[in-house]
């Protein structure tokens, strides 16, 4: 009887070992939470204004414009452990990801931040792009080879640096209209692309090769490269990726507007912008709602494509939820938030 005791307490005392261990053992899964709301019409910790424009007159007015976002905890440098991947599940406020969602096997944490740290500057040029295009201010623009695979047709022939002026004969739009003439093809088929380099025009044709998602490339990255007539400086610290696009573009025009945007209404929203105003989808809004109403915001605008995101949220009952597709969209929606007239477009459950 005493053996058959300690062999129970000793196999209950392994099980607990075991089930204690595999509860901070680390998993491959990243938690999404509330993150931080920048109010882009406001100040800096230091006290600047979020968005500074030189070079032209400006406005401050009331109310908020806010971007908001989504923190990351997990990843390669610093995985979960099975209890805090519990508690994220059981919480309403937080979401489990598979790890890979944010940092792929394939490419490191450095990359990943990278990357993002560039999507934000392209996501505060495009929306500087959208913002003067709204308010019919004129600016000039050029597509530009930012970056060149080694390994793709375009290797030895486009350059970093080369201005873009012509697809097939057809004069260059910008980067998104560029990457989506190349596309207009069947992979493996031509392409002639024509280039400034150095003062010189340079004509070169290529084959097309096969994307990940089955489109035509020639493997390169192409950005814009506008000539704005003045200055405008974004300041969020080390906040990183495209989803503020839009909320820069609004915070950009009652920056430059004599009349503010929202009246002292507290607004946030998400979502990436382009060059031509279009608003496009996003990840983290049920968190992103989260933070909105934390900031005190009264309304919420989010892109068309994310609308099915929104009833998940904790928060989705203490907002006010308002989609849009386009920036101008976005702009009359403030407006009947500010007049009271008319009705906001909402999104509605599948």
């Amino acid at each position: 009887m005493f053996r058959r005791a300690m062999t129970l307490i000793v196999a209950l005392a392994l099980l607990a070992g075991l089930a204690v261990g595999g509860y901070f053992l680390p998993v491959p899964y990243i938690v999404a939470s509330p993150g931080l709301a920048v109010n882009t019409i406001g100040e800096t910790e230091g006290e600047e204004p979020v968005i500074q424009v030189d070079g032209r007159k400006t406005y401050t007015h009331e109310g908020g414009l806010n971007m908001v976002t989504v923190q990351y905890t997990g990843g390669p440098q610093g995985r979960m452990d099975l209890f805090n991947l519990v508690r994220a599940w059981l919480s309403p406020n937080e979401s489990v990801l598979p790890e890979e969602a944010v940092f792929p096997p394939e490419r490191s944490v450095e990359e990943v931040s990278e990357e993002q740290s560039l999507e934000m500057e392209d996501s505060q040029t495009a929306a500087t792009a959208a913002a003067l295009t709204e308010l019919g201010i004129d600016y000039e623009n050029e597509t530009v080879i930012a970056d060149v695979d080694e390994d793709a047709p375009a290797a030895g022939k486009l350059e970093q640096g080369d201005t873009v002026t012509e697809v097939d004969g057809e004069p260059a739009g910008s980067n998104d209209e560029v990457a989506e003439e190349v596309a207009d093809r069947d992979p493996g088929d031509d392409v002639e692309i024509t280039v400034e380099r150095d003062g010189d025009t340079e004509r070169f044709e290529m084959p097309t090769t096969e994307s990940d998602d089955g489109t035509a490339v020639v493997g390169v990255m192409v950005a814009n490269n506008p000539d704005f007539p003045f200055e405008v400086d974004i300041s969020v610290g080390e906040i990183g990726g495209p989803s503020a696009g839009m909320m820069f573009a609004l915070g950009i025009m009652d920056r430059l507007s004599p009349e503010g945007l929202t009246d002292g209404q507290a607004v946030a929203g998400t979502g990436t912008i382009t060059p031509q105003g279009t608003v496009g989808g996003v990840s983290g809004v049920a968190q992103k709602m989260v933070s909105a109403q934390r900031k005190g915001a009264d309304y919420f605008l989010v892109p068309q494509e994310s609308c099915d995101q929104t009833f998940d949220s904790a928060a989705s009952d203490d907002l006010s939820v308002v989609r849009v597709s386009e920036l101008s969209e976005a702009v009359s929606a403030l407006e009947t938030i500010r007049t009271g007239d008319g009705e906001l477009p909402r999104c509605e459950a599948d």
